[in-house]
């Protein structure tokens, strides 16, 4: 425990951002720290003292982190569970209370906004209950601890959307009933026949504005041996999207199983890929056709490709 500790400690000085949440990400994710585990105790106060430290705040580091070890190293571990009291909370509390070198005989302000933070905090993991879990936990914590600071303090912590990372190695994880859940992107596949015109610009303008809604794909029942280099003249000088670079033909055996399958349109012979096509958008190829032409049926796919992923969302 103590190695681990150590090292949490000098990772969190290597640190120069001031979102204590990255500075989470970062340092959890390494192997000196397990999915759960009484470091956490000092790693998410530790995190806190950091961003802080950052942001401006006036406090000797190096000295706070190492009189956050102390007190954390003291926390039992499974506090959640045999006290009512998370160990994220606690050792963000303690953060606060090393910030403003607060006791138990202080008579400042600071010894009951630092009850009012936890006592926040805690009824924010109570919302979402249990069992354990050292991330949840942690973000939860987190959001309220930024929150406090940025209230209370001539500092500004940075915040971030969360989104957890860590879902498969937690056996206990609660899944979409956790606010940090990140559900997994569905897998939506543009098909055509030859898969070197429509079918790629799709997946390249689906990759472009959607990524972060769902997985794009392109196939064909045959494939080119490149892509339509109309398509690929233009998409550079429209989006500076090279599609050689990141993209080929493909058959549909070659892709993922997809959760939405559209058709780009059946004018040429609908390809047949052993299920039902969820959509057909009906696109004019235009291979052989002007630029103009070019133009419009890609701004059409740009169109359907946004509407597709508002329908998601």
């Amino acid at each position: 425990m103590e190695e681990r500790v150590n090292k949490i400690i000098e990772a969190c000085i290597l640190e120069k951002i001031k979102n204590p949440v990255e500075i989470f990400n970062n340092i959890a994710h390494r192997d000196f720290v397990r999915i759960h585990g009484p470091e956490h105790h000092i790693l998410d106060g530790a995190c806190i003292l950091t961003a802080f430290y950052n942001a401006g705040g006036k406090i000797d580091l190096q000295e706070s982190l190492t009189e956050l070890m102390k007190r954390g190293s003291q926390m039992p571990g499974a506090t959640c569970g045999m006290w009512g009291v998370c160990g994220a909370v606690s050792s963000m509390g303690a953060a606060l209370s090393i910030i403003d070198g607060t006791g138990p005989l202080s008579v400042d302000s600071s010894w009951g906004k630092h009850m009012e933070f936890t006592s926040v905090a805690l009824y924010s993991l109570s919302q979402v209950g249990g069992p354990r879990c050292c991330k949840r936990d942690a973000y939860l914590s987190f959001q309220k601890a930024i929150e406090h600071i940025n209230s209370n303090y001539d500092v500004k912590l940075e915040s971030s959307v969360i989104e957890c990372d860590f879902s498969e190695e937690n056996a206990q994880c609660l899944g979409v009933k956790c606010p940090f859940f990140k559900k997994p992107k569905k897998k939506v596949a543009f098909i055509c026949v030859h898969n070197s015109c429509r079918s790629q610009i799709a997946e390249a303008l689906g990759k472009y504005f959607a990524s972060d809604v769902f997985e794009s794909y392109s196939a064909g029942t045959e494939t080119k041996p490149q892509i339509n280099q109309d398509a690929v003249r233009i998409m550079k000088e429209l989006y500076g999207i090279d599609m050689e670079q990141t993209q080929h033909s493909k058959l549909i055996t070659d892709i993922p199983a997809p959760d939405i399958a559209i058709s780009m349109g059946c004018n040429v012979g609908c390809p047949f890929i052993e299920r039902g096509f969820d959509d057909d958008w009906g696109l004019i190829d235009p291979t052989g056709k002007s630029d103009e032409e070019f133009k419009a049926v890609i701004a059409e796919i740009e169109r359907r490709v946004l509407k597709l992923r508002d329908e998601i969302v």
